[in-house]
């Protein structure tokens, strides 16, 4: 009897295992918009349909690259005067690390309230004692799901956000952790990335988003006018200068449908002139790869700026390469960035709406992970993001459909580990 109940139970891991990892993706579906992007209409219901309140938002400014933003976010740390709130996917102990710790040192002797959330698999390589100076000074480090017996059933779920908030007020945006390989790695250059700066109400939603996991890794719930000071009277309107800002909060549900996902999908069915789309790791699904495709048959024009040779994640560049076929024989323009590896994550449409945040364009972002990205409707902040997809640009080397054709049995091969892990990447 045990020895059958033993074999049952097998039986029943191996299933839920395979449905795991090869459960098929849902198959989306989406008529363009009508009205014009940059409508009142079109912005209400995005915003409706992300579940996110639209707000304003008096400064966004890009930071481009690591000696940028660090130096941004290090600014913003030493003049917090209430409350300094980080979730991250990756702090690794690193001469960065190690400067972001002093003066996160420095603000907690300083009264000020220090909250930090950790992916326990993206920090593995910091120890919990990293952060004892920390702990000493009254800061507070805790880890999203910790490796334990009752947490292997959420072990897919990571949280991959890159959030700061200072006092309430000032946020930061985008794919970028703390450690030496955004400023000075060891090998090849460090690497590229983007975060956005930002002030006024839309704050608020970065807010929201670190105490959503912040709850989950402590069952504290963070409340009162300190976390979320009340915003001035700002105008929320749309236009081509309007600062007006979502923030879309990402997090995997049993049906298999994350509000990123649907925000990405509207945006690619509702371009009129241009998709920008730069991913680390460019693995769309048959409903991405299926708009992308629509998008330029009616005269949009798709660019893509991937990793090229120079990445970290070889397995996920060959599940990407294994799909270019269908991309590039419709039109669609795909670039591998050559000086290194590439880690921004942004989209841009129509030169008008800009999204950036912590989500690849991957299953793994789009369904597994918890992710987070800024959504705005502003022609300088989607300008200046154009900008820097053009510096990317020339930096990058274009994939032909006949090369793509040519590639070597050995990549192909290797391709077919993709194809196994294709609902992981």
């Amino acid at each position: 009897m045990l020895t059958a109940f033993a074999v049952v139970s097998m039986v029943l891991t191996v299933v839920l295992a395979l449905l795991v990892f090869f459960e098929p993706g849902l198959a989306y579906s989406v008529s363009p918009a009508e009205e014009p992007l940059t409508s009142q209409e079109f912005l209400h219901q995005l915003g409706a349909l992300a579940d996110s309140q639209i707000r304003g938002c008096t400064t966004a400014e890009v930071l481009t690259n690591g000696v940028a933003f660090y130096e941004s976010e290090l600014a913003a740390l030493r003049a917090a005067k209430r409350s300094i709130h980080i979730e991250l996917f990756i702090f690794h102990p690193s001469a960065m690390g190690n400067r972001f710790l002093e003066v996160l040192v420095a603000r907690a002797r300083a009264n000020v309230e220090i909250k930090i959330v950790l992916d326990a698999i993206g920090s593995l390589p910091a120890p919990d004692t990293y952060f004892a100076d920390l702990r000493a000074a009254g800061g507070r480090v805790v880890w999203y799901q910790p490796i334990r017996w009752y947490t292997l059933k959420r072990l897919n779920n990571r949280t991959h956000r890159d959030v700061i908030v200072v006092d309430g007020e000032v946020g930061f945006i985008g794919g970028a952790g703390i450690d030496d390989r955004w400023i000075h790695p060891k090998r090849e250059l460090a690497w590229r990335d983007t975060m956005v700066r930002v002030e006024g109400p839309v704050v608020a939603g970065l807010q929201t988003t670190f105490a959503e996991n912040w709850l989950e890794s402590t069952g504290e719930i963070l409340w009162g006018a300190g976390y979320f000071p009340s915003p001035p009277e700002m105008p929320l309107v749309a236009g081509s200068q309007a600062m007006t800002g979502l923030t879309v909060i990402s997090t995997p549900t049993p049906g298999r449908s994350t509000r990123a996902r649907l925000v990405f999908q509207v945006l690619l069915a509702s371009a009129r002139t241009s998709i920008q789309i730069t991913s680390p790791y460019f693995v769309p699904d048959r409903s991405a790869r299926a708009e992308l495709v629509k998008a330029n048959q009616r005269g949009v024009k798709v660019t893509i700026v991937t990793n090229g040779e120079k990445n970290n994640h070889s397995v996920a560049r060959r599940a990407s390469r294994r799909i270019y076929g269908e991309l590039l024989r419709a039109g669609v323009e795909i670039h591998e960035y050559q000086p290194g590896m590439i880690h921004t994550k942004s989209l841009v449409v129509d030169g008008a709406w800009a999204v950036v945040g912590s989500t690849n364009f991957d299953n793994r972002s789009f369904a597994l992970n918890d992710e987070v990205n800024l959504v705005m409707m502003n022609e300088e902040v989607a300008g200046r993001l154009v900008e820097d997809f053009a510096q990317d640009l020339r930096a990058c080397r274009q994939v032909s459909y006949e090369e793509w054709r040519r590639r070597p049995l050995h990549e192909r091969a290797l391709a077919m580990l993709g194809v196994l892990l294709d609902r992981q990447q």
